[in-house]
């Protein structure tokens, strides 16, 4: 039967009728970001007043006039009616990972007739169930109250269904008690702090007033797609969204011919699908191609206000999979889904502005020099500062499988800054010369001397490093494809704001008329006390490894060993001084993220033991059988040659039965005990003899879909 099914699929997708093209005016005929509540849109809508006002909160951070949600509210629900929503629901960013949602009709009885009503306490606060959803020791299960409010920076959009559609209010979910229950929170209260100090340290440069700082984000996703045929006959793709069992194809990635390589015209077509959803939805999809792996491919979107586009990254990967399904597809956004082929990041691009100005761009002239180095010392001594932090921000039992595995950055945090500023630094820190534009020996002076030219892209990209300046922006790579971006740019926020601080404060101390040789000496002392973090090559290693090791850098590859670092007193006390979280909070990040690997372990386990036992060990078993009826006909024959290949045969099988039964019983045992390091253990011997018994079964035996299938028929 599993053969038959295989093949049932592989005949259907050959004969997969091949959409007609779009009409090539179609694109036109959808208006960018038209079911998006924009600032456009509010002027059409909003008396002007009104207007000025949620404007003034949006772009300038001023608080929520209350007075206005009711006149914003009616404003937003006549859009949406006007777009076909007959619902509205608070969209926030619980601790599962997903987005949350509750739909509440816009609907009342008046003297019970049905009217449609939407007021500004509907828009302001939501009620759902905070029992729930994870907390981490925050609520108890009879503690069931939490808030939904609303985060005007982030603009309502409707999302369509099938015969409707839903007015989405982006919001925060905090506890009755104030404490942070999501994502958002964090986030907020994190660029908050990065804009406090941002504005400290540029009046420490001579700016006046509180300049419009400004964090922004492009985040790349990697993914990949497969037959939804296939992946209903895979049960460890529908439970864990990874393959627990599969041997590699003779042919995957090592011909390095899927990456940057002609689309196929069915992913082609749902890459335009996803497109048009997402122009829609406001969500500037930039780029699109093949990615490494077979079936893998990315999407690349234009950079955008950090919190936007955390939220616009959750919608691009539910869009992804709702427009897969509907394209007989599944997109897997699991960080290692195929062994043995690469996985799948979502590289954070991070970078940072003050009244329009990047300040990650060397610039042009001396003080503009100045800036750029004391923010570049100042993210350097971030990293090295709070390498544990960041680590724990991207640590979970998928991204495990692919952190370090000679495909993505390892779980060592380092910083690429490439040959030209790295000698640059190494003059600043040395003092020594080095050579001025007209080729005289000079030292560089910082808020003086013009730096050497510094083009976008003065370094060569290096893959392997997890956090790597590329010409005006910084790329932390090591998120994996299924995170949510708030908590890497919470963390990333929060220990920038603490590097900031700590140079504004030895800046403020600058005698008169000695600003830039003070300068000149608080930077010298970063380089020297921070260069151990400096990395330029190659960061896939066993030498890199070891050299780290000497260095002083931490280095927690898995899961539970990370996430320590969200409960030391010292990683505590910076998130409660600049008001991200607090020590419950931090605590209930701890417990959540142990729970959740120990969790997704069992469940992996669970399913490889079921997978083992009622799929692999009977087809194995029915293999068996026939080799050994084989083998006594055989003897009867006196086929000598004959026996002794199907001796062999019968042993690998035998011994491989055994084997499969022996780590079945460790595997059940590990379970039972809950040892999640004997899990993977266990799990991982079972898969590798089933993988290596795949090829002698008899392909009509097999009963799941092969890799060769799964990651080139589509």
């Amino acid at each position: 039967m599993s053969h038959f099914a295989r093949q049932e699929s592989i005949e259907t997708i050959a004969r997969r009728p091949v959409p007609p093209p779009y009409p090539a005016q179609a694109a036109g005929d959808i208006a960018y970001a038209e079911d998006v509540f924009t600032r456009e849109t509010m002027r059409e809508y909003l008396p002007k007043e009104i207007c000025r006002k949620i404007l003034a909160t949006i772009d300038n951070g001023e608080p929520l006039d209350a007075s206005v949600a009711g006149d914003v509210a009616h404003a937003m629900r006549q859009w949406a009616m006007d777009r076909g929503a007959t619902h509205y629901t608070h969209w926030f960013l619980p601790l599962t990972g997903s987005t949350a949602e509750k739909h509440d009709a816009f609907l009342e009885l008046k003297d019970g007739k049905p009217i449609q009503s939407f007021s500004g306490k509907n828009l302001i606060v939501g009620e759902p169930d905070a029992s729930s959803f994870p907390s981490g020791g925050l609520r108890s299960t009879f503690e069931a109250r939490g808030y939904t409010a609303w985060d005007p920076t982030s603009p309502a959009f409707v999302k369509r269904n099938g015969n409707g559609a839903t007015l989405c209010i982006p919001t925060a979910f905090c506890a009755y008690t104030g404490e942070a229950l999501d994502k958002k929170t964090p986030l907020l209260r994190s660029m908050q702090a990065l804009t406090n100090a941002t504005r400290r340290l540029m009046r420490c440069f001579g700016a006046k007033g509180d300049g419009r700082v400004a964090v922004s984000l492009g985040a790349e996703q990697e993914y990949f797609l497969v037959d939804k045929s296939f992946y209903l006959q895979r049960p460890d793709l529908l439970q864990a969204g990874r393959t627990l069992f599969g041997a590699a194809s003779a042919k995957h990635q090592q011909l390095e011919d899927h990456y940057f390589g002609s689309i196929k015209p069915r992913v082609l077509d749902f890459m335009t699908e996803v497109e048009r959803e997402l122009w829609r939805l406001g969500i500037p999809a930039k780029t699109r191609h093949n990615e490494v792996a077979p079936a893998q491919f990315e999407l690349a979107p234009i950079h955008e206000e950090l919190n936007l586009a955390c939220d616009h990254n959750m919608l691009v990967m539910e869009v992804l999979r709702t427009v897969a399904d509907r394209h007989g597809l599944v997109c897997l956004l699991h960080e290692k889904p195929f062994a043995g082929v690469n996985g799948s990041g979502k590289h954070n691009n991070w970078s940072l502005a003050y009244d329009g100005r990047n300040l990650l761009d060397p610039g042009s002239d001396p003080r503009q020099n100045a800036i750029f180095l004391t923010v570049l010392c100042s993210v350097i001594a971030a990293v090295d500062r709070r390498a544990d932090l960041l680590r724990a921000s991207v640590a979970s039992a998928g991204n495990d499988h692919r952190l370090g595995a000679n495909e993505a950055p390892p779980a060592i945090l380092s910083v690429y800054l490439g040959a030209q500023l790295a000698e640059i630094l190494s003059q600043l820190e040395q003092g020594r010369e080095g050579r001025s534009a007209d080729g005289q020996a000079t030292a560089l002076k910082i808020g003086v001397d013009v730096l050497p030219a510094l083009p976008k892209d003065t370094t060569d990209r290096n893959r392997t490093s997890p956090f790597a300046f590329t010409g005006n922006k910084f790329e932390f790579r090591a998120p994996g494809a299924s995170f949510s971006c708030a908590g890497p740019n919470t963390v990333l926020n929060t220990v920038v704001a603490e590097a900031f601080d700590e140079v504004a404060e030895e800046l403020e101390k600058a005698p008169a008329g000695r600003f830039n040789p003070t300068l000149q000496g608080v930077l010298r002392k970063l380089v020297k006390a921070h260069k151990r973090v400096l990395f330029n090559g190659d960061g896939y290693t066993g030498e890199w490894a070891e050299e780290a090791a000497r260095r002083g850098l931490p280095n927690a590859p898995t899961t539970p060993e990370a996430l320590e670092a969200l409960v030391r007193p010292e990683n505590v006390a910076l998130f409660e001084r600049y008001g991200v979280m607090n020590a419950r909070e931090m605590e209930s990040r701890h417990e959540i993220g142990i729970e959740d690997y120990r969790r997704k372990v069992a469940i992996e386990g669970n399913c490889a033991l079921d997978m083992a036992t009622s799929m692999i060990v009977p087809a194995v078993r029915r293999e068996y059988r026939k080799a050994l009826e084989t083998l006594d006909l055989a003897r009867r024959a006196e086929s000598e040659p004959g026996a002794a290949a199907l001796d062999a045969e019968c042993a690998l099988l035998g011994e491989g039965l055994a084997d499969l039964q022996s780590y079945a019983v460790a595997l059940t045992d590990a379970l039972d005990r809950g040892d999640t390091a004997g899990i993977l253990e266990a799990m991982g011997n079972l898969r590798c003899v089933a993988d290596h018994l795949e090829p002698f079964v008899e392909d009509d035996r097999w009963p799941l879909p092969k890799y060769r299938e799964m990651l080139f028929v589509y």
